[in-house]
């Protein structure tokens, strides 16, 4: 185990002590351990290397196995650690696991049965209760090996019987394709697929490629493995099998034909226990007497509850179900999830150990099933560390009052050189702590820093012994949602539905108006829908005229967008000539403004930054995706703008989620690294929230002082970011229009950066430039209007365009049928069973409420909120906010989900059955 020093300072606890003793010995089959959760991994790998036997790590999530994962990496190393992962899809549902799931699986199975199996698998508890097709380790991945001869049809053949997919150009995992004597193969657990070249029948070279631009990379392998991609392979046992069901079942006729014929269909998992002879679960196949830990059981508990309910109500309602007039055609109960009970008995009999790591101190009855006394606590002296919140001064001189108390104080950082600023910071308080391995045990009294991925502390009082994380000690806490793209508000236009009498509205041609009501007129026998807009009356006293506008028409109405409630114009009248003319003439006064700003600027001399230097590259080492073509040019495009005098004015135009937050947080980087400060002004609160955490995470462990300005702020620290970044102890502020107020000032700005820059007014844009004329300008948007798009094409302004997607996009999957409550029901828990979120549209307002009441008594674990557009616009802003961090499951909507919610845990969208309905019908 690296750190092996640890384990002579942890045995001071007697608890510790004990309990690595139970791990050793035989017998202790259960035991409840109590300790910090953030001591969780750490236990693990105590108990798994001081044992000598596996152990397998049970989460609740998979967000838990995947953190605990890259915890124990860390302290054992990556080659004794494996994560475990289960299926996305329920055992039922006609849908298949994604091929990099199974792959990962295969792997891992592998792994168990070879002379040296990992000595931690950490798993959600998904995939400890699902069954498994037997023996599934004994499936061979195709290998191919640089020299090696290899018949090119045997190779093809090999791989799809492993189940691969033939295609003219390789997109996805899981697929290859063949032109003359090259083979392109992206295997699931790769990072990108593979050019494998021949010459006759001799394997001459393999060469990674991107997807995006189909072109191979300098780098040159010399073999690599294909995992199958299935867990079901279509052999010819299991195709006799399908061959015989056809004639019982004739209502999968279809599905099993082409099983039969040896053709892969989409979901033909579900039907797993009527096609092979056998199935297990993961504990069947760990070596003897390994060691099942718990983490958390409460949740885990909880969690398992709700998968195997779950499950059983999918398959009463799934297409099975369906197919056969409501009972299942076929006895698929074999694949579904296991009681947690029956697993850990399951386990008990087969040798292992059945332990728990919990937070909770309880006493536990001894099991009926195993020898009195065997089953109790062990309470750990170990509990949570403190948390600074950024205030390096209070973490400094609590690390100097435990070093005086004889404390062993450790600090845990990512990379090395964080730890090398980790140290010198110390030593600028007199802390002397160097980097270490901690091969030895710690003196007392003594400080380390140690390269670990540890999330948060703990400290052991018994054995004076405390772990302090770095993102405790900066506050820049890294969090699930990364680089996600948060929702922006709707657009203007109009949505019928959500009118009230009464509402402004604006005709292209007539003008402003009012709306009066949304009717149904048969015009040469044709039924139409219309909105009726009425107009200001004659001076006469005459009612306003009224015009009819079709449903076709839409596109010539808007929303009144005015502060005041505005006066209407006459249909056929010259005011709304006049108020377009003056329009007119005040666009024309700005773009000339414009014009001679943008002059201003070129003939300007700004900030020429410097060139990138090492901290720059280890932040952009430290991303981890996979750039895309069009996104690196765009990076380069952009640093070469910073690194000239004249100030830099670019747009980055690319869709949500192809990169462009990670252009602006390298740009911004840069910016700082020269002393400059940033200001990043972005449309809604929410953006200001999500961009936060976003460039948080990114600049955790790097000196870079940041801060949010917008309503969700108080005053106070309102006026504290504000007095921040007039003295220069800001680097970074993000905020609102807030942003362009004229209390604002800038000790030395150096770069602007205006996300979504289509959802600014002019003078608001313009305003913030003109306050500095020689800085650097970054603008971002998804959907420019045509001006910005007029300026970049012309060349008053630079313009870089991200069009190439990211890897691995998934198509969506859609089903359409009868509104049924067991399908609700079943898709919701569905996606609540895979940790996600639900949209329900119900584009109703009236009845939005009724509806999220009705879906709470059908899901009632389900946490359900209602968002509409005629909800104030803090309430609007905090609904959607919950939703995004997760405080609820369900988003009961209209159709402002439309305004670009990019929510990527939300991947299930329902549409009540309402809006299936023609116009007319929903209004009547």
């Amino acid at each position: 185990m690296r750190f092996s020093g640890l384990l002579p300072a942890l045995e001071a606890d007697p608890a510790v002590r004990a309990t690595l003793h139970d791990a050793r010995v035989a017998g202790a089959e259960a035991r409840d351990i109590t300790c910090a959760t953030t001591f969780f991994g750490p236990a693990a790998a105590l108990i798994a290397s001081e044992s000598g036997r596996t152990t397998l790590l049970v989460t609740s999530t998979f967000r838990e196995a995947e953190a605990l994962t890259a915890e124990l990496s860390s302290l054992l190393g990556e080659d004794r650690v494996a994560y475990y992962p289960a299926w996305e899809t329920l055992p039922h549902e006609r849908l298949s696991p994604r091929a990099d799931t199974v792959g990962k699986r295969l792997t891992v199975l592998r792994r168990l049965t070879s002379q040296t199996p990992p000595q931690v698998i950490v798993a959600p508890v998904r995939s400890l209760l699902q069954p498994q097709v037997k023996n599934l380790a004994a499936m061979q991945p195709v290998t191919i090996t640089v020299g090696e001869d290899r018949d090119l049809s045997d190779l093809l053949h090999a791989l799809v019987a492993a189940a691969y997919h033939r295609v003219d150009l390789v997109e996805r995992r899981g697929e290859f394709a063949v032109r003359g004597g090259i083979v392109d193969v992206f295997p699931p657990t790769a990072e990108h697929p593979v050019r494998i070249d021949f010459f006759g029948d001799e394997v001459t070279e393999i060469r990674p490629f991107a997807v995006a631009d189909q072109r191979s990379t300098g780098e040159q392998l010399t073999q690599i493995t294909a995992e199958p991609c299935r867990e079901l392979l279509l052999t010819e046992a299991v195709r006799s099998r399908a061959k015989e069901l056809m004639v019982a079942h004739p209502q999968l006729g279809d599905m099993l034909a082409r099983l039969a014929e040896g053709h892969v269909v989409e979901g033909m998992e579900a039907l797993i226990p009527v096609l092979v002879d056998g199935l297990e679960l993961l504990v069947d196949v760990l070596p003897a007497n390994s060691i099942v830990a718990v983490a958390a059981p409460e949740l885990v508990r909880a969690r398992a509850a709700e998968l195997v309910a779950t499950s059983q109500e999918f398959l009463s309602a799934s297409w099975a179900a369906a197919a056969s007039g409501g009972t299942s055609p076929i006895d698929l109960g074999a694949s579904s999830y296991w009681a947690l009970g029956d697993v850990r008995e399951h386990a008990l009999e087969l040798g292992h150990k059945w332990w728990s790591l919990s937070p909770f101190s309880a006493e536990v009855a001894p099991d009926a099933n195993l020898d009195a006394g065997s089953v109790y606590s062990r309470q750990l002296g170990i509990v949570p560390s403190e948390d600074f919140r950024g205030d390096v001064e209070a973490a400094v001189a609590y690390i100097q009052s435990r070093l005086a108390d004889g404390w062993r104080v450790l600090i845990s950082v990512e990379g090395k050189g964080l730890a090398t600023r980790m140290t010198e910071l110390l030593a600028e308080h007199g802390i002397q702590a160097a980097v270490s391995d901690l091969e030895e045990e710690p003196a007392p009294g003594s400080a380390h820093v140690i390269l670990a991925a540890m999330r948060r502390g703990w400290r052991s009082t018994p054995a004076k012994l405390e772990l302090l994380t770095a993102a405790e000690l900066s506050g820049q806490q890294v969090t699930e949602r990364g680089g996600r793209k948060l929702p922006t508000r709707r657009r203007n236009t109009i949505q019928p539905l959500e009118l009230k009498a009464g509402d402004p509205v604006v005709h292209e041609v007539h003008g402003v108006g009012r709306f009066v009501e949304l009717v149904q007129r048969t015009v040469q026998g044709a039924a139409r829908d219309y909105l009726v807009i009425e107009y200001a009356p004659s001076k006469r006293g005459h009612p306003g005229d009224r015009l009819f506008v079709p449903m076709d028409q839409l596109d010539q109405l808007t929303r009144y967008v005015g502060s005041e409630t505005p006066a209407l114009d006459k249909m056929g009248g010259a005011d709304w000539a006049k108020r377009k003319s003056r329009a007119r003439k005040a666009v024309g006064e700005i773009s000339a403004e414009l014009i001679k700003l943008y002059a201003a600027r070129q003939a300007t001399k700004g900030h020429a930054f410097g060139p990138d230097t090492e901290w720059q590259r280890e932040l952009e080492d430290a991303f981890s995706y996979i750039e895309t073509p069009d996104q690196l040019a765009a990076i380069q495009e952009v640093k070469a703008d910073m690194e000239k005098v004249v100030p830099m004015d670019r747009l980055i135009c690319g869709d949500v989620g192809f990169g462009k937050t990670e252009i602006a947080v390298r740009a911004a980087f840069k910016a700082i690294q020269d002393g400059k400060q940033v200001a990043v002004l972005v449309p809604t609160t929410l953006l200001v929230s999500q961009h936060y955490q976003t460039f948080a995470a990114r600049f955790a462990g790097f000196p870079v002082h940041m801060a949010q300005l917008s309503r969700f702020q108080s005053d106070g620290e309102s006026k504290k970011v504000i007095e921040g970044l007039a003295a220069g102890r800001l680097d970074l502020v993000i905020g609102t229009h807030r942003l362009l107020a004229k209390e604002i000032a800038f000790k030395d700005l150096g770069l602007v950066i205006i996300d979504e820059e289509q959802r600014f007014g002019v003078d608001h844009k313009e305003r913030l430039k003109e306050m500095r004329v020689n800085v650097d300008v970054l603008s971002m948007s998804a959907t420019p209007i045509p001006r910005t798009l007029e300026i970049a094409i012309t060349g008053i302004r630079e313009m870089s365009v991200i069009a190439t997607p990211p890897e691995e996009r998934h198509p969506v999957l859609t089903l359409v049928g009868p509104y049924d409550k067991g399908q609700v029901r079943a898709a919701i828990r569905r996606e609540l069973a895979r940790e996600g979120q639900v949209f329900f549209v119900h584009n109703r307002v009236d009845s939005i409420d009724k509806v999220a009441a009705e879906l709470r008594e059908l899901v009632p674990e389900a946490r359900i909120a209602t968002a509409h557009g005629q909800m104030g616009e803090s309430k609007l802003e905090q609904v959607m906010l919950d939703f995004w961090e997760r405080r609820a499951d369900v988003l009961v909507c209209t159709t402002i989900v439309e305004a670009g919610l990019n929510i990527q845990t939300a991947n299930t969208l329902i549409i009540d059955r309402a809006d299936a309905l023609g116009l007319s019908q929903l209004h009547q």
